[in-house]
C-alpha cells in the first residue's frame, strides 16, 4: 500500500506508466496570474521569419493566463481589422500594424515599446 495518490480517474491524457514511483502531477489547478496592464512590459515588433515572406506584428512579453492573452489578442485583431493568433505569451497580428498596436496598448494602459526598427 505504499502507492502515492495515483487514482487513474484523475489522470486526463495519461495512459499507463510502469514506474512504481511515478507521481502524476495534475496541472489543471495552476494558472499564471495576469499582471496589471501598467506592469506589463510588452515588445511590439515586425516579424517575417518562416512565414513565407508575409509580415506579422508580434507582441511579446505578456505575463498572465491564456484567457487574458486571448482576450487582448481579440481586441487588437478587431481594432486592426485583421486576423491573427494568441498563445504562449505572444500575440500575432497579420500585417505591419506596429504603430496602431502600440497606440492601442498605450490607450489601455499597457507598458509597451517598439522593438527592432
Amino acid at each position: 500500500m505504499g502507492r502515492k495518490n495515483n487514482d487513474w480517474k484523475n489522470r486526463s491524457g495519461m495512459v499507463y506508466s510502469t514506474n512504481d514511483d511515478f507521481d502524476y502531477q495534475n496541472q489543471d489547478g495552476f494558472e499564471e496570474e495576469t499582471l496589471a496592464p501598467h506592469q506589463q512590459k510588452l515588445r511590439v515588433l515586425l516579424d517575417k521569419k518562416a512565414r513565407g515572406g508575409k509580415k506579422v506584428t508580434l507582441i511579446e512579453g505578456f505575463v498572465g493566463n491564456e484567457e487574458d492573452l486571448k482576450e487582448l489578442g481579440k481586441v487588437l485583431k478587431n481594432k486592426c481589422g485583421v486576423g491573427g493568433s494568441a498563445k504562449d505569451g505572444e500575440i500575432l497580428i497579420q500585417g505591419d500594424h506596429r504603430d496602431k498596436v502600440l497606440q492601442l496598448l498605450h490607450e489601455q494602459g499597457y507598458g509597451a515599446k517598439k522593438s527592432g526598427g
